[in-house]
């Protein structure tokens, strides 16, 4: 069992990854001498992350590039481990070139995120970009680690049929998680929030913090919201949204970028204008949760399971 979740019974297994990293810590923070044990504790429980709800400009890939770069050399200010981007900042949501456009632009992030995260030693969630993948336009997250390497690349599976983002893009197909250090993570984008099942999965894979890029527009805000709280609470994990401001194509986002505690508690929550915001998370939350709270004990998913 981990924070309240059983696998052996259910057949759900945490990936492997994650129980020798906790197997790994516990141990290491056992070995040490009292004085030392609850500091190490506390460092591998708590992690600082940047949120920036950045206004991205429709159709103006390298200006937005030279923006994403500023803005996250000022975010990098506070020393964070973890920054966060938006949905498709390279490209804006969606220009009807986006064809033209997705290549170069996504090459040039790619490049870019790798770099800045390197040289600032942090993790980078990038958003997502707009990208051409097996000569299709995909919207992808891509993150980073402090070495500037490639840890995840996530496709967005639910493609916004309203807004014709599906005849524009093409969807992914796989569920991502990744590590920062012995923290397993996932990623979602926009859309994707509305669809429950799929957090619960990387829930059941042992995910402790979701984060989920956007460009949410009015007049949805309430939805948004509501979104962000009920994946956190039903999941009992962190859930941190950044989502974009502005206009584009028409549309007016809404902001509202929040990080969401596995209670459902706002964290922090920005408004509707550019900013940058910084909290810090402490993932034993989690367990206590679940011990006051059992529902991963209490799941009874064969008698609903789902097709």
């Amino acid at each position: 069992m981990y924070n309240g979740i059983i696998n052996k019974d259910f057949k759900e297994l945490a990936t492997v990854k994650r129980w020798q990293a906790l197997s790994y810590y516990d141990l290491k923070c056992e070995s040490l001498p009292d004085g030392l044990r609850k500091d190490v504790k506390l460092r591998l429980s708590t992690l600082n992350i940047a949120v920036i709800q950045m206004d991205v400009t429709l159709g103006e890939p390298d200006a937005n590039l030279n923006k994403m770069e500023s803005l996250v050399l000022e975010a990098a200010q506070s020393k964070p481990d973890i920054i966060v981007l938006p949905e498709t900042w390279n490209t804006g949501y969606f220009p009807k070139n986006i064809s033209e456009l997705a290549l170069a632009s996504g090459i040039k992030a790619v490049k870019k995120m790798g770099e800045l995260a390197k040289n600032l030693h942090i993790y980078l969630i990038g958003g997502s970009i707009s990208e051409v993948c097996n000569e299709q336009v995909v919207n992808t997250t891509k993150v980073f680690n402090r070495d500037g390497l490639e840890i995840a690349s996530y496709q967005k599976i639910h493609l916004f049929s309203p807004g014709e983002e599906n005849k524009f893009y093409t969807e992914g197909n796989k569920v991502v998680t990744f590590s920062i250090g012995e923290h397993l993570c996932g990623v979602i984008i926009c859309y994707d929030l509305r669809f429950p099942e799929l957090t619960r999965r990387l829930a059941l894979d042992g995910v402790e913090m979701l984060f989920v890029p956007a460009e949410w527009p009015h007049p949805r805000l309430e939805h948004w919201q509501t979104l962000l709280k009920a994946r956190a609470i039903e999941n009992q994990i962190f859930v941190i949204g950044c989502n974009g401001v502005g206009l584009g194509n028409g549309v007016k986002f809404c902001g509202h970028s929040s990080v969401i505690s596995p209670w459902g508690e706002i964290i922090k929550e920005a408004e509707e204008e550019e900013e940058i915001f910084k909290v810090e998370v402490d993932t034993e939350v989690i367990s206590e949760v679940r011990k006051k709270i059992p529902v991963f004990m209490d799941r009874r998913y064969f008698n609903y399971q789902l097709s």
